[in-house]
């Protein structure tokens, strides 16, 4: 079996209320996730991207974040919409989706 082609993880932690940083979980990530799983299975490219939960990636306050590898592309502040134009655009053309890529040093290639 060929290994996965593109590897996309999706944020899911959960902080308890109140925290300054906030959480993905608190901000519709597991929708996001499961939309994201529920089309590749659609558009057949579940052999070919891969998409997981995670634990935290360290962008909180960009949240819902995931990040798609090997390109190491960062993106946040996700909605499903989001989600459809990343799978269309970067996940099946190998453009990624500039508007949605974070924007911040620490995720700089």
């Amino acid at each position: 079996m060929a290994r996965y082609e593109k590897h996309i993880f999706a944020c899911q932690n959960k902080r308890e209320a109140g925290h300054p940083r906030g959480c993905c979980a608190d901000k519709n990530s597991q929708q996001i996730l499961d939309y994201l799983k529920k089309r590749l299975k659609e558009l057949g490219l579940n052999s070919k991207v891969r998409a997981n939960n995670s634990g935290c990636l360290d962008a909180c306050e960009f949240g819902p974040v995931a990040v798609v590898y090997p390109e190491q592309i960062w993106y946040g502040h996700l909605s499903i919409e989001d989600v459809e134009e990343i799978i269309q655009s970067h996940l099946i053309n190998n453009l990624p989706v500039e508007r949605l890529m974070i924007k911040d040093k620490r995720f700089d290639q």
